[in-house]
């Protein structure tokens, strides 16, 4: 008999087949990923750094960090020569280039390569440092290195090394020291340079040449006149005098004061008004407190003990605000009466509570009085005091009802256009 098929059976042998094909694939892929992973792991990544802790790269050329890669590292190395020939950042970046290209033609296959260049600033210190420890933990996110070739140019080794191993190890370090030439002619063309760079140069003609000349200047005349016992003296006052110029920076305030004075240009009437009228009411405080101070001194006899100072402390106070009473309100009065002229030019509403601030201020002249005669003699009784106290609230009362009124009555005065603001500024 013929073998009857079951199709049931048959689609779960095709399940079955396709479930453990499914499971195979999945094991093959997850062994290769395992496999690139170890290899990942086993390879060598070695970063080629060349750090340039003053920051010429990007001051000088123009040139952000961290720079990456061959291509970059190498146009960055040539802006920085075309700038600076001299520069020794530039050589040194050369020779992390060299490096790489060397290591690149002798690596094995387990050994990966980047070349990278990172700066500080120019300003040096730990602002410097902390830039560079920032800039390698970018490069170091972006390209995890085994072990880093460290490029310097051989001036700040034993800051940056430091920075460096405390995140990475450090496998070598090459220091580019520029070889000038040996040679006699060279030698005597660097010295002319430098030596006219001396001359030529006034920050430092004035140090090289302006000191020693003066002294050698009072020198001369003191041996015209035979007292050259005194030039130790001179050459000690000189000295000094030059140090505390320099150290306190007397020179350049000097300057910049010359610089304020040549290029000043005064302010408006308004604002001249008002800073005037401050000095002068500030002044008037000033002297009112001496003229205070000397009227009680004059009035009071000085006691033996601390006891007698106790007891005639209030007469002290009464005859110290009796002489300093007028011109202490005065100078405030001058000082609001400046502010009310400027804001009159500048058309602001504040002008009429100034006003009545004026008025309230010298009223209490009169409070400031009757308080004075009650703590000198307070048997005369106090209702003066009491009297200037309300005809000042009256006057208070009064200001405010009187603003209210100008203010209404003159609101289109207050409210002028910008271009007429402005016109008033002119003046």
């Amino acid at each position: 008999m013929g073998r009857v098929s079951n199709p049931s059976r048959e689609r779960d042998d095709s399940t079955r087949l396709k479930r453990n094909v499914r499971t195979i694939n999945d094991w093959r892929i997850e062994s290769e990923m395992t496999v690139e992973e170890a290899e990942e792991k086993e390879q060598k990544r070695t970063l080629i750094l060349c750090v340039d802790r003053d920051g010429d790269l990007g001051v000088k050329a123009g040139v952000n960090t961290p720079v990456v890669g061959r291509e970059e590292n190498l146009n960055a190395a040539v802006a920085l020569a075309l700038r600076d020939p001299e520069e020794p950042d530039a050589n040194a970046m050369f020779e992390a280039i060299r490096i790489y290209d060397r290591l690149q033609s002798e690596g094995k296959p387990e050994e990966v390569f980047e070349i990278a260049t990172i700066s500080g600033s120019e300003l040096g210190g730990v602002g410097a440092d902390r830039k560079i420890v920032t800039e390698l933990s970018e490069l170091l996110d972006s390209f995890f290195a085994s072990e880093v070739i460290l490029v310097t140019d051989g001036y700040s080794d034993e800051v940056v090394l430091p920075l460096i191993e405390s995140r990475v190890p450090v496998s070598s370090v090459r220091r580019i020291v520029v070889k000038h030439s040996e040679s006699i002619e060279e030698t005597a063309a660097l010295f002319t340079r430098y030596l006219k760079m001396v001359m030529e140069n006034p920050r430092y003609s004035r140090i090289a040449l302006g000191l020693p000349g003066l002294l050698f200047l009072i020198l001369g005349i003191l041996s015209i006149f035979d007292l050259l016992y005194y030039y130790w003296i001179a050459f000690i006052f000189v000295l000094s005098v030059f140090m505390l110029v320099k150290g306190f920076g007397v020179d350049r305030a000097v300057k910049n004061l010359y610089l304020w004075a040549k290029e000043y240009s005064p302010p408006p009437l308004r604002v001249q008004i008002s800073n005037f009228t401050a000095v002068a009411g500030v002044l008037c405080i000033v002297v009112s407190i001496y003229l205070g101070w000397t009227y009680a001194a004059a009035k009071i006899t000085a006691p033996p003990d601390m006891a007698g100072w106790l007891s005639i402390l209030p007469q002290i106070a009464g005859y110290f605000i009796k002489g300093s009473i007028d011109l202490i309100i005065a100078g405030i009065c001058v000082v609001l009466l400046g502010r009310a002229i400027r804001l009159y030019f500048e058309r602001d509403a504040r002008l009429l509570r100034n006003t009545a601030l004026i008025v309230s201020i010298g009223w209490s002249r009169q409070i400031l009085d009757g308080t004075s005669d009650v703590l000198i003699r307070p048997e005369m009784g106090y209702e003066k005091l009491i009297f200037s106290i309300v005809i000042g609230i009256l006057i208070g009362i009064a200001s405010v009802l009187v603003i209210l009124v100008i203010h209404r009555s003159a609101r289109g005065f207050f409210e002028e256009t910008e271009e007429q603001v402005e016109e008033f500024g002119e003046y």
